[in-house]
């Protein structure tokens, strides 16, 4: 994969969001994981960011739709969401 909107579940915007946070390729998003990504983009650029960015990074870093995600997963990252 050469760009983030090769991920699953990573649109212009997101990208964008990505690459200013300091993870301009798919391999550092990997790398780093979603919540890590998350906690930078929240810091870096997006205050706001929300629960469905966060389903949407670990669905990229896990290669499928945010849709996909094990409801295990989901309900993980729910709680992980509510405790920041």
């Amino acid at each position: 994969m050469e760009k983030l909107t090769d991920l699953p579940n990573i649109g212009p915007r997101l990208a964008e969001h990505l690459a200013k946070a300091g993870m301009d390729t798919p391999e550092k998003l990997l790398e780093i994981g979603a919540e890590e990504a998350f906690l930078r983009i929240r810091a870096q650029v997006d205050s706001t960011a929300c629960l469905h960015e966060l389903e949407a990074l670990a669905g990229a870093v896990e290669g499928v739709r945010k849709s996909l995600l094990p409801p295990e997963r989901k309900a993980e990252l729910k709680s992980w969401f509510r405790a920041l």
